[in-house]
């Protein structure tokens, strides 16, 4: 039997629908999986990239809208999904937001604030490397926000979420994963890149010796928000190759809904 899904009520004219504790698990992520062969990777790759460069044109013609959210362990390839996701598009119709601790401006208002001017306008596709969901990950961990703040911020976010797919905007949110053993050998292999050292630090470090402390609050982040209007999607991110392709192939899918939803 079909378990059955939460709705949240805000007010008496606007609710949400969650889906059940537990429908979205780390631990349920086959982290084995891989692609055979570069030769393959590279045509799927490249005819991945060709899918979703038509449908952004398509989508920019149109009007639609989409957002995709990026979230994951530190070293899990969120950046290197991205950069193969956009490889093809239209400079003009997409942005990337990459997104870091707010700034003196942005702690001058309440959290969400900063991202209302990162939402995509009509025709354009916003990329968001990290997000809002900051506020319930990494804020609640190392005590940036206090337990009354984090705890409101669900309600908080899919509140915000569900006013944005009210008015028509697709949203799919990533979260990229993979284990310990690969975090520790992209670390180590990111301190002796000279192109990449820059991406390793003492927070990183900081970071994966709380791991349980993020395992937790990234387990109530999917209880909390993974709703059927914007969904989260556990990305198998052990192998680099198939988190690329897994991430192009459902953008292809919501550009595509998106679009047949228009006619």
């Amino acid at each position: 039997m079909a378990r059955r899904r939460r709705t949240r009520k805000v007010d008496e004219a606007y609710e949400f629908e969650v889906y059940p504790p537990g429908t979205l698990r780390l631990r349920d992520v086959d982290l084995s999986i891989r692609v055979k062969g570069d030769e393959h990777y590279e045509e799927e790759l490249k005819a991945r990239q060709r899918e979703v460069f038509g449908l952004q044109v398509k989508m920019f013609q149109t009007g639609q809208r989409a957002i995709f959210v990026f979230e994951g362990w530190d070293a899990a390839g969120k950046g290197g999904c991205i950069k193969r996701l956009t490889a093809e598009m239209d400079p003009r119709g997409y942005k990337v937001w990459p997104i870091g601790p707010p700034d003196e401006e942005s702690r001058r208002h309440q959290y969400l604030w900063r991202f209302w001017n990162r939402l995509p306008g009509r025709g354009e596709v916003a990329v968001f490397d990290r997000s809002w969901y900051g506020r319930v990950l990494v804020e609640r961990v190392e005590k940036f926000a206090t337990k009354a703040e984090w705890k409101r911020a669900y309600d908080e976010i899919n509140a915000f979420e569900r006013m944005l797919t009210s008015d028509g905007v697709q949203v799919r949110k990533f979260f990229l994963h993979i284990d310990r053993k690969t975090q520790l050998e992209r670390f180590k292999a990111r301190e002796t890149d000279r192109f990449k050292s820059y991406k390793i630090g003492p927070d990183d470090w900081r970071n994966r010796r709380r791991w349980k402390d993020y395992e937790e609050a990234i387990g109530e982040m999917l209880d909390r928000t993974h709703r059927p209007d914007a969904p989260w999607v556990l990305v198998s991110a052990n192998d680099k190759h198939h988190a690329r392709l897994e991430v192009l192939r459902v953008c292809a899918d919501v550009m595509a809904a998106s679009l047949e939803g228009r006619r």
